[in-house]
């Protein structure tokens, strides 16, 4: 079996091809726990796209742990060795963690996207993370690029779970009002994939942002595009007028 750097290597490999969505079965074929630290690695990676193909192994590797049937289940594996790989994310998500988290947030997000239980239990920490200080629990971040990984995350997260962020909806609105342009068109975005559960509150704020221009890069259906807040405010308040009940 390979070492660590030598799976390291095979991992990132198989996320620079152009193939690599058609691929991830080869990373089904190897132990769960095995992938995680040469996927918080790549999490760093200098190439972009590198990076936001291993937040969707992430997702789906941690998933895979937590599904794992007993019968099949080696050291390391089961929802209970799913969380621990959880609380990791949030630990590096941590000042005292003595790192910054880059990319944490969003694997947090797509591994909370793809397993319902799991994200039953992590939704209202994720959200925290932008939530401002007096309405919290004293999470909010300060880096702006850990904030969009935030948003980024909750929208992947209402793609398969808008229930789960009903009781959000405030703490969106709110990051309507971010300083920074690509908070904002991920908040829309976000909004839109929820639809009716923030139709009624939403609709006029995002109006308030049609103009805005300023630039957002969204990850979404595998792919990286450029696009800027007032078109995907455009597009969320489309997905809202057309929500059941509106």
């Amino acid at each position: 079996m390979a070492h660590s750097r030598d799976l390291k290597r095979l991992v990132r490999e198989l996320l620079a091809d152009n193939g690599w969505a058609a691929r991830l079965p080869e990373l089904d074929a190897l132990p769960a726990r095995r992938l995680i630290g040469p996927l918080f690695s790549l999490l760093l990676d200098p190439d972009e796209i590198v990076r936001w193909r291993a937040v969707a192994a992430f997702g789906r590797t941690v998933a895979r742990m937590a599904e794992s049937p007993p019968s099949e289940r080696g050291p390391g594996e089961g929802l209970e060795a799913a969380r621990v790989v959880l609380r990791q994310c949030l630990w590096r998500l941590n000042e005292e963690s003595g790192g910054v988290g880059w990319g944490v947030p969003e694997a947090l997000g797509e591994t909370l996207f793809r397993h319902r239980r799991l994200a039953m239990e992590f939704h209202r920490v994720l959200a925290s993370y932008v939530r401002e200080p007096e309405c919290g629990e004293g999470n909010c971040l300060d880096h702006v690029p850990l904030r969009r990984g935030v948003y980024w995350a909750l929208g992947r997260l209402a793609q398969a779970h808008p229930d789960l962020l009903e009781n959000e909806v405030p703490t969106l609105l709110a990051g309507l009002q971010e300083a920074d342009g690509a908070c904002r068109g991920l908040t829309a975005w976000t909004l839109g994939i929820l639809g009716a559960t923030a139709a009624a509150t939403a609709a006029p704020a995002l109006a308030a942002l049609l103009a805005d221009s300023a630039g957002v890069a969204l990850y979404r259906d595998g792919a990286l595009e450029q696009t800027t807040v007032g078109t995907l405010a455009a597009e969320a308040l489309q997905r809202l007028a057309g929500s059941p009940g509106r």
